[in-house]
């Protein structure tokens, strides 16, 4: 009789082990999805960063003025990029590097993909990727410049 209740102990345990989901502790909170994708810019740094795993902060910056003027990135003018860098550089890259979505090297310039990237673009992707199709379609094109 005593080996029937452990059965049902360890049958119950099971049960609730099933029942309960099991989250890693090593995903991003739903509230820092959402203040991670909150920017355009930075939802376009993250469609970039899907394309092609690394890029330099200048070529990110000609890209993401082009999208906003709604012009080729051949005619981005130096001072409409240097608005975007800056923005970048002192707003969206600390919050993305604060959260392991991107990593920056700041001597270089790079950015590349964090920890929490693929689980943002996964999330992104979730949210509804076509509401943002103008802005995943250009950041998906060549970088020219």
């Amino acid at each position: 009789m005593s080996n029937d209740l452990d059965e049902n102990d360890s049958d119950s345990a099971a049960d609730e082990t099933q029942q309960k989901p099991m989250f890693s502790e090593l995903l991003l909170e739903m509230d820092t999805q959402f203040l991670v994708l909150s920017h355009p810019r930075r939802r376009y740094l993250l469609y970039t960063l899907a394309e092609q795993p690394q890029w330099s902060l200048r070529e990110l910056a000609t890209k993401i003025a082009a999208w906003e003027g709604d012009i080729s990135e051949e005619t981005v003018t130096a001072d409409e990029r240097d608005k975007v860098h800056v923005s970048l550089m002192h707003a969206h890259v600390p919050k993305l590097v604060d959260h392991d979505v991107i990593a920056f090297d700041r001597e270089s310039e790079i950015i590349s993909k964090g920890e929490h990237a693929d689980q943002i673009l996964k999330s992104l992707a979730g949210f509804g990727g076509s509401t943002d199709s103008g802005q995943e379609s250009h950041a998906g094109r060549e970088y020219n410049e």
